[in-house]
């Protein structure tokens, strides 16, 4: 060797050659290997998953996710579906050690041909390489990249074993359609589960990893039919199925199913709720952490119960549709630049939709005397019943007809409804608007309105625990307060003039009295009515007088736990819309209920009293007073402003509300069981009619609520605290009695009243009584004098004057 290497130049040169030639692979591996991801970060990889939603009653609503991605484990991949991808895709997948080469090298031929078409070369990976691509390198199209892939494809071989890389690559490839992994892409392409499919449509799915975007689609159905049968003939080749079975699959057509949206409970102002406090606790994207809402793989259980929910939606929705009337096309839901592009591109990706009836949302795409409807799918319609003010790029509702389109109103008033169960704080319920596809502003809980009336029972909360009782007796009367040198003097008085005399608390709540309220207000200090309001997580509020007639701001939410506090002996729970959170393996990572049951999960018991768990929620107000404005607010029901509800024949206690305008119609009320609010007004306040009010505009929300979900509600009466005592009075003096029946008729002249011990009052006596008729015979002469219709059923207005400007119109029996 010595002598040929001094008298043989050319073996010189060709030694010399190959030494450069090792040394640059050397180079070239450690260049490329240097800075590879780690292959045993495979060990500790989870797949991103969407955060999926249930119900009260465990049953998925919905889920966050940005693609469909279903998390399985080898045992749960049906064999024909392995089979299918290996005869597709690596046929030498258990025998080679990551890399094939016979399949390299024709990828290297494939590539030096296509060199400077444009076209893209045959990628020629293993499974394991595919693997490294998707979840370590990324889709780069270059050399650089499929070395790094052959690289990291050992390494991965040397530290996972075939089945985990298995089932990686079924759970992680991406097969169009937003779906990845076999299972999602099952259910996108067919509707069904890997184990439901049959060997045609799991033939289909194995040759989507070439072209997930195309052989989906209709117009390459001829092409994606053509690659399903190479797949059935290479699964014959490979003893995977007969001839016989390839050739009747092959006979099948392929069966796609149109695209879906995922199974989602019609709440979206409840579930988008539910998506923000995820974010807030757990954050958004796998950056964020391991139990991200969109890739966590979270399993959350609401307190959703999708049969109130949906007739809550309908229920608003009714009577939002019921105050519009007549009144036609108000404008359009969102308007779009014809300027942007395409009109049928810009209204796909706003998103804008509805699922009322059969109406759709579309774009106006020409106006004049011809309009043209634009839809989704790219065609525009004829639309019948446009009025001339619609412009180009307005996006209107519209229903089918004939051939075309008609226009439909969404009604531009609006409103919210939230029902919640008292005893836990669990909201029930949620409705935010007409519909959440139109807008995700939700109104019960972040719309701030004025609750007029409804604020009452707080205030006459106060007065009851600072020693005035139900039948304590109050003004009707005109109230004057000194405002300063600059304001004067501001007087209250009632609508048209009227009023005076005195009447019981019950009296001046049932009848929604805002001139007593102020007279109670005063006599029990605004410092005491706004720290009860406050107490009770409504607002915090200066101790001003328009404020006890429901001046200041709040939201649906807050009444409606506000209210429950009341029907729960004042304890408040705050309101939720989680129960509790499960990470990916089931453990609770987050539960609404906090509290501790020391003993119950004991391996024996111990012979000591039964472990049982504390009271939920925070003691807010007397639990006596609680039960003393629940027994009052079911006069509101009986005989006062609610009295449209006493048709229902439920024990409910209830307030409306109507403010200054008027601009908001309220109801907040409920059973033991389910306490709900709801309002109707425009989101910029302005005037509803002067013939609005709570009565009629609100409590037929509620009244509707209620009648579709009757079997949801029990007949059982609220169970007063200890320390109550209920005793007989005359209804209208407030005076006690002993004779008589109580009775809940409107018109009873004796009920039964609650008390606090030590605070009932005095026995009525004969004198007594003929002094009350004799006054209210004065009253109903001086009313009748003044033109002021008096009978059982009568309508009367009281207005506060001056800033803070309320007026609660009032329908009642005397």
């Amino acid at each position: 060797m010595r002598e040929n290497w001094h008298h043989n130049q050319r073996l010189r040169v060709l030694t010399y050659l190959i030494g450069i030639a090792v040394m640059l692979l050397v180079l070239l591996w450690a260049s490329l290997a240097r800075n590879l991801p780690d292959a045993e970060s495979l060990l500790d990889y989870e797949t991103p998953l969407p955060t999926v939603v249930r119900g009260v009653d465990g049953e998925i609503v919905h889920s966050y996710a940005r693609e469909r991605r279903v998390q399985l484990q080898y045992i749960d991949f049906p064999q024909q579906m392995i089979e299918a991808f290996l005869s597709a895709e690596d046929k030498t997948f258990f025998s080679h050690s990551g890399v094939d080469f016979t399949g390299t090298l024709n990828a290297v031929f494939d590539y030096a041909t296509k060199y400077g078409s444009g076209e893209r070369a045959v990628g020629g990976s293993t499974i394991t390489q595919q693997v490294a691509k998707n979840l370590l390198l990324g889709d780069e199209y270059s050399v650089t990249r499929k070395l790094k892939e052959m690289i990291l494809a050992q390494r991965i071989e040397q530290v996972l074993t075939k089945q985990e890389i298995l089932e990686l690559y079924l759970n992680e490839i991406p097969l169009g359609r937003r779906s990845f992994g076999v299972q999602a892409a099952a259910r996108a392409y067919f509707d069904k589960d890997v184990d439901q499919l049959e060997l045609h449509e799991t033939a289909f799915l194995a040759i989507l990893p070439k072209a997930p975007e195309r052989y989906g689609r209709e117009r390459f159905r001829d092409m994606a039919v053509a690659r399903r049968n190479f797949v059935l003939d290479q699964m014959v080749a490979n003893d995977f199925v007969s001839a016989a079975e390839a050739a009747q699959a092959k006979a099948q057509p392929l069966g796609l199913v149109q695209q879906r949206s995922e199974r989602s409970a019609d709440a979206g102002y409840f579930l988008e709720e539910v998506r923000r406090q995820l974010i807030d606790q757990f954050g958004e994207t796998a950056e964020d952490g391991g139990n991200s809402v969109y890739a966590g793989g979270l399993w959350v259980r609401t307190s959703l119960d999708v049969e109130l929910q949906d007739a809550a939606r309908d229920a608003l929705r009714a009577q939002l549709l019921s105050y519009h009337g007549n009144r036609g096309y108000t404008g359009p839901v969102a308007t779009l630049n014809p300027d942007n592009g395409d009109l049928h591109g810009q209204l796909a990706s706003s998103n804008l939709s509805t699922n009322y009836r059969n109406w759709r949302i579309g774009v106006v795409t020409e106006g004049g005397g011809s309009p043209k409807l634009g839809l989704t799918d790219g065609k525009d319609y004829p639309l019948a019943d446009a009025p001339s003010t619609l412009r180009v790029g307005d996006v209107v509702a519209a229903e089918p007809s004939g051939s075309g389109y008609r226009l439909r109103a969404i009604p531009e008033v609006s409103g919210a409804f939230l029902a919640e169960d008292p005893q836990t704080g669990r909201i029930l319920a949620m409705q935010g608007g007409f519909d959440s596809r139109l807008g995700s502003f939700n109104r019960a809980t972040q719309a701030l309105r004025q609750p007029g009336s409804t604020i009452k029972p707080f205030v006459y909360a106060a007065a009851l625990d600072n020693g005035m009782t139900p039948a304590t007796m109050v003004p009707d009367q005109t109230f004057c307060v000194w405002q300063g040198a600059n304001l004067g003097e501001k007087c209250f008085r009632n609508f048209g003039g009227g009023g005076g005399g005195e009447h019981t608390l019950r009296w001046g709540l049932e009848q929604s009295r805002n001139l007593m309220t102020v007279h109670i207000a005063d006599d029990t200090g605004m410092q005491n009515v706004v720290q009860t309001i406050k107490r009770l997580g409504i607002g915090d509020y200066e101790p001003y007088y328009s404020f006890a007639l429901g001046a200041g701001d709040t939201t649906v939410v807050n009444m409606v736990n506000a209210y429950a506090a009341l029907a729960n002996w004042g304890r408040m729970n705050p309101g939720t819309v989680i129960d509790f959170v499960q990470d990916r393996r089931g453990k609770v990572i987050y539960r609404s209920d906090k509290r501790e049951c020391t003993g119950c999960n004991m391996d024996e018991w111990d012979g000591q009293p039964m472990p049982r768990f504390e009271p939920s929620g925070k003691q807010v107000l007397d639990p006596r007073t609680a039960f003393q404005m629940v027994h009052m607010l079911q006069g509101v029901v009986t005989r006062g402003t609610a009295v449209r509800l006493r048709s229902l024949e439920l024990p409910m206690f209830g307030k409306t509300g109507t403010t200054n305008g008027p601009t908001n119609a309220w109801f907040v009320g409920g059973t033991p069981d389910i306490v709900a609010g709801m309002y109707v007004g425009f989101d910029q306040p302005r005037n509803l009619g002067g013939w609005v009010q709570g009565g009629n505009t609100a409590a037929p929300i509620m009244q509707r609520f209620v009648q579709e979900t009757k079997e949801r509600w029990t007949a059982q009466d609220f169970i007063a605290p200890p320390g109550i005592r209920m005793v007989k009075i005359d209804r209208r003096t407030g005076k006690r009695v002993f004779e008589g029946t109580p009775s809940n008729e409107p018109t009873a002249a004796v009920i039964w009243e609650a008390f606090k011990p030590d605070t009932e009052p005095p026995r009525s006596t004969r004198s007594d009584e003929l002094a009350a008729q004799r006054a209210e015979i004065l009253e109903l002469i001086r009313r009748a004098r003044e033109g002021v219709r008096a009978n059982t059923s009568q309508t009367s207005t009281v207005r506060e004057e001056g800033p803070g400007d309320f007026v609660e119109e009032n329908e009642g029996i005397y």
